[in-house]
């Protein structure tokens, strides 16, 4: 019998609304994004909040409460706003992960519904997770609080939860329904995570556009002081940018390549190694900063070129040598974030591809690294770090 063959088309859409102060009266971005949905009834909205966003805004579920009330025409709260622990222990915890499907259960939240997430990239991740695999998917609006969520994680298609002690070893491609980014909760961010996104812009702008790094390295003093227009346009530069490649020709990664990982194969390891006690942003930063000097070592990127970079990072703040990478696996003598390449390919499948830099603005891929080269690039990185002044890691 002849096979049956199927092809179709599914698009999607969404829309990324910069605004700040969200939920106060005359703000309409919520409701706005609510009626893109064409139907004619209250739309029924479920809000999680990350527990350290809680914490620093605790008059928030309040003004949900408020903004539902006085537009009760057009929404219709399901639940009280429930608050989860934020940071990546969200994304180890099956507790966490069931407490919003049995949510997603008791409140009857279904796809016609609103699950709205509130707060940094890994409580993101995870309630995006939960929302895509109860009914096999619910509308999920984004609303990211950190840098890092805003200009990068959020803005994606992407969902997670560690398992297997693997970072995202589960997960989906699910676009969200729409993301808002509201700058007010960058004003109640420490240090270290307003620092912290600042990798992933600069990581774009290395493999992609030398004139957004020489804005970062412009702005670097600015953003190091904590000024929020600088940090705005940097956002927003950055999310265009990761908006603009998930829009091309893989956006679900079918393929082996996956470029906006740059300095992420190491990165992932390095978190784990840590115990977590790296963000993902520093750890981005220290990735980077090993790609960049392999680049360098490898015969791919100029002595100046590398400088630069590095001189970037650490004037932002951040540390390019953490001990952990230079921890070795008993037994086998390989460095220990060596065995992030090996997951770093599984976790895609097919090839290994790994991004590294023949310029500033122009990343390559290649399918192989030398482990002696990556030695000697953690050993540069080491007696870099030993000359600089201690970091606020």
């Amino acid at each position: 019998m002849k096979p049956i063959e199927q092809s179709f088309t599914v698009q999607f859409q969404y829309g990324v609304y910069f605004t700040a102060g969200l939920f106060k009266p005359d703000n309409t971005v919520f409701t706005d994004v609510l009626q893109q949905d064409k139907g004619t009834t209250p739309r029924r909205v479920f809000f999680v909040i990350d527990s350290g966003v809680a914490d620093a805004h605790p008059q928030l579920a309040d003004e949900i409460k408020d903004y539902a009330a006085a537009n009760q025409g057009m929404m219709k709260l399901m639940a009280e706003p429930m608050v989860i622990t934020g940071g990546e222990e969200v994304k180890n915890s099956l507790e966490l992960l069931q407490r919003l499907l049995e949510a997603v259960n008791i409140h009857g939240i279904d796809r016609h519904a609103y699950f709205v997430a509130i707060g940094g990239g890994a409580v993101l991740d995870m309630a995006g997770f939960a929302a895509a695999i109860s009914h096999r998917g619910i509308r999920h609006i984004r609303i990211p609080t950190t840098v890092l969520s805003q200009d990068d994680s959020a803005v994606g298609v992407k969902n997670s939860f560690n398992f297997f002690g693997k970072k995202n070893f589960l997960g989906t491609f699910t676009p969200p329904f729409a993301v808002i980014n509201d700058s007010d909760f960058l004003l109640t961010l420490d240090d270290r995570d307003w620092r912290a996104g600042i990798s992933e812009a600069i990581k774009v702008a290395l493999i992609k556009d030398a004139a957004f790094y020489k804005q970062i390295k412009q702005d670097a003093t600015k953003l190091a002081h904590r000024d929020l227009p600088a940090m705005q346009l940097l956002i927003h530069r950055c999310a265009e940018m990761h908006v603009d490649h998930i829009g091309g020709a893989d956006p679900f990664e079918s393929g082996s390549s996956r470029p906006l990982d740059f300095g992420h194969w190491a990165a992932h390891k390095l978190e784990q190694l840590t115990d977590y006690t790296l963000r993902h942003g520093e750890a981005v930063a220290i990735g980077m900063a090993l790609d960049v000097t392999y680049s360098f070592l490898k015969g791919m990127l100029t002595e100046a070129e590398y400088e630069d970079i590095l001189e970037l990072l650490e004037d932002l703040g951040f540390a390019v040598y953490v001990p952990e990478l230079s921890q070795t696996e008993a037994g086998t003598g390989h460095l220990s974030v060596w065995k992030g390449l090996q997951e770093f390919r599984e976790h895609l499948g097919g090839q290994l591809t790994i991004m590294l830099l023949t310029r500033i603005g122009a990343g390559v891929e290649v399918h192989h690294m030398e482990e002696p080269l990556v030695r000697e690039a953690v050993n540069l990185l080491q007696k870099r770090h030993q000359r600089q002044p201690a970091t606020n890691l």
